[in-house]
């Protein structure tokens, strides 16, 4: 393309993004919002927000674009970072990408940008994914023979509506994963970047941006699995029209990424979706990551309830005593044993054999083929736990390969966890983890890994310099390679629980670990943060012992299993150090969960909004039925509780609207009409979502399902 300024669209089902394109100069996106109207004038559209240059800018005010540079007087955050390399030093370079050749297709829009002194392109794609979900990547080629290392490329860059004033992130720690941050978007902007190799506790890939006036929301995402570099620069002096610009891409150590003659990067993509509200947005979210992002299933597969034997036996392995377990769990309707740590090698405590993926004799002295014949016996498939990217010193696997792990040379090698990461860029490395666990999957009927990694990446050295960026990769490599050659076998991501949950893992595996800590309460923060953004069926989420291990805290199990069917559910306990009556609870809620899964696991989400912020509630609407959780976890601040206020519902329809037993024992005595909410209440959807229901929800600890069948017309 050639000439003028030009203007593009691109339009979802519900949003539409125009840019503004002008070949030799800059490409700017100029909307983002509602799906505008066939024949809009987009010439207009761009006039009407153009803002003139003010005193204090250069005479011709920069235009940062989707493409920000350090140049022409914008003193932001460039989008792409280069130095030279010459005989004795590295220079940094002054960069001026012009756009140059821009095509565009029903739902894709590729732009090309050409620094005519450095001779290298950069080529962004922006598309529209299922559910409106907007997709940006871009990519570097250095074609013009200068030695140049590559230290930043965003995969986004997006000039922010100004509407859009206030900003969502979230910190967190181990075992307190996702605490939502909300408060202005301020002059200061916004920064944070990882140094781990993972993207971390703190869920540092995801932002929502708000119109506090309507409720629009803006999700963020970056479907990485290693360091990533996100920021917002706010008010950024010499702007032409003050917008706030954010970027996303993934970090890495500087010379990491060389581009030599005709040696380019890619990189990883970029999402965000809009939408009118946040349950809206997170239905766009897991709409799309249903469709685009899981691994493809043939139809629709139940996600099985799951034992894992971690908080029942720890260390305390022995097959009399996993079989034992195994009986134990098929009797309360458990569909999938998972044997979790210290099944392999010497390992009796978490400071040997990783590395050592073969059984160990000790335990098994058959091997696991007899516990597996027994669990299948009994109506289960068979999972286990594996730690695939780390070795412990005291291990066979490391004294055969003591350069095989990242280290700086000549200095000492730190641990974590008592381990070791493996340099998964020696082909000698990545190979002999796949050989062992392509022998443990072809000699034992596995249906479910478990697939762990529990350190942060320091250092981050091998013999060819930094691999922060490609150690990703290569981890990427390992989990395609095993599910190449294994595409049965179904894959859970855990980082200590949530320290590696991202768009990219996910799209190699089934479900995550959202965080090891099972504490009900806790679990009712962490899986709303978590679902804001991943849908219900990949958030795995257990019924722990009581006293909880981590926080102390004791619950009853009616409290704790409804509060564990709204992800997929599973048992972290020993069914026999429950009581008669917590079996015979906790059975019934897993055949409630059963019974509601399809729902749960296919239908819409709703954050349903409460008065007392002790409330959560939570519903899934599909197909015409529906099923709600409201949780109190403190005393409420008066004795009668709001009615919760259901959402999502079609208001002239009619519904019967029943409370699943078993009922939370204390709260059920105040329950008015016991006969009529087993029964069935019909009500319309309108006096359901602006009366509600009024339910027992005083006392702490008390949680009740509501489910919700439409009446033919």
């Amino acid at each position: 393309m050639s000439g003028s300024r030009e203007f593009v669209r691109l339009d979802g089902a519900a949003v539409t993004l125009v840019f503004t394109l002008e070949t030799g100069d800059a490409a700017d996106c100029v909307y983002l919002g509602a799906r505008l109207p066939d024949g809009e004038d987009l010439a207009a559209l761009a006039a009407a927000t153009a803002r003139g240059r003010h005193e204090s800018q250069p005479d011709v005010p920069p235009v940062p674009g989707v493409l920000p540079e350090g140049k022409a007087g914008w003193s932001g955050t460039p989008a792409v970072c280069l130095r030279e390399r010459t005989e004795h030093a590295f220079t940094e370079c002054a960069t001026d990408f012009r756009l140059v050749a821009w095509e565009q297709y029903p739902t894709e829009l590729i732009l090309t940008f050409h620094d005519a002194l450095l001779g290298v392109d950069i080529e962004q794609s922006w598309w529209l994914g299922a559910s409106s979900m907007v997709c940006a990547e871009a990519s570097i080629t250095n074609g013009g023979g200068r030695m140049l290392v590559l230290d930043r490329l965003s995969a986004l860059a997006l000039p922010i509506p100004r509407r859009f004033s206030r900003l969502t992130s979230y910190t967190g720690r181990w075992a307190g994963e996702m605490r939502e941050h909300s408060r202005p978007l301020a002059p200061e902007g916004f920064a944070r970047t990882s140094v781990a190799g993972k993207p971390g506790f703190a869920g540092g890939n995801w932002l929502i941006l708000e119109d506090p006036a309507s409720g629009e929301t803006l999700g963020v995402h970056l479907a990485w699995s290693g360091d990533h570099d996100t920021r917002i620069d706010a008010d950024m002096v010499g702007s032409a029209d003050g917008r706030a610009i954010l970027q996303m891409g993934a970090a890495w150590d500087g010379g990491e990424v060389d581009l030599e003659h005709d040696v380019g990067y890619r990189t990883p993509t970029a999402l965000f979706a809009l939408a009118s509200d946040r349950s809206a947005l997170a239905q766009c979210f897991h709409e799309h990551a249903r469709a685009a992002v899981l691994p493809a299933r043939k139809g629709w597969v139940p996600r099985k309830v799951h034992l894992n034997s971690w908080e029942a036996l720890g260390f305390n392995l022995s097959e009399s005593g996993l079989m034992r377990l195994a009986v134990d769990a098929a009797a309360i309707g458990i569909e999938r044993f998972v044997l979790d740590d210290g099944w392999f090698g010497g390992r009796r405590d978490d400071t040997t054999s990783l590395g050592d993926w073969t059984v160990s004799p000790d335990i098994f002295p058959n091997g696991l083929g007899p516990l597996i014949d027994h669990v299948k016996s009994l109506g289960m498939d068979f999972g286990l736990w594996v730690e695939p990217e780390m070795v412990s010193p005291d291990s066979d696997f490391y004294r055969a390969h003591r350069s095989g792990c990242l280290h700086a040379a000549d200095r000492d090698r730190p641990t974590m966890r008592g381990q070791l990461v493996l340099n998964l860029l020696d082909p000698a490395i990545s190979d002999a983890v796949f050989r062992q666990l392509d022998a443990l999957l072809r000699e034992y009927d596995i249906a479910y890994l478990k697939w762990d990694h529990n350190r942060d990446l320091f250092p981050a050295k091998a013999r060819v310099g930094s691999v922060r960026n490609s150690q990703t990769k290569y981890f990427y490599a390992l989990l395609d390679r095993l599910r190449a050659a294994h595409p049965q076998v179904e894959i859970e991501s855990c980082s200590s629980g949530g320290g590696r949950i991202d768009f990219g893992v996910l799209s190699r595996s089934h479900r995550v670990w959202p965080s090891d800590n099972n504490d009900a309460i806790e679990r009712l923060r962490i899986i709303p943060a978590w679902s804001q953004f991943l849908p219900l069926e990949v958030l795995g989420s257990h019924v722990g012992p009581s006293p909880n291990p981590i926080t102390g805290r004791r619950a009853a199990m009616d409290f704790r299993a409804k509060v564990a069917m709204f992800g997929h559910m599973g048992v972290e306990a020993d069914p026999a150090r429950m009581t008669d009556k917590e079996r015979a609870t906790l059975a019934a809620h897993i055949a409630l969960y059963k019974q509601w899964r399809g729902v749960l696991h296919a239908g819409d989400l709703h954050r349903l909004a409460h008065p007392d912020p002790n409330v959560t509630g939570m519903m899934v609407t599909h197909e015409g039925k529906a099923l709600a959780l409201a949780a109190q976890t403190a005393f409420s601040p008066v004795f009668d509780a709001a009615p919760v206020r259901l959402a999502g519902l079609e208001p002239g329809a009619r519904y019967r609207v029943t409370l699943p037993e078993p009922w939370p024992p204390r709260a059920k005595h105040y329950l008015a009409n016991s006969d009529s909410w087993r029964e069935g209440l019909v009500l319309s959807g309108a006096a359901l979502m602006t009366q509600g229901l009024a339910l027992p929800l005083t006392h702490p600890e008390t949680a009740w399902l509501i489910a919700l069948e439409r009446l033919p017309q």
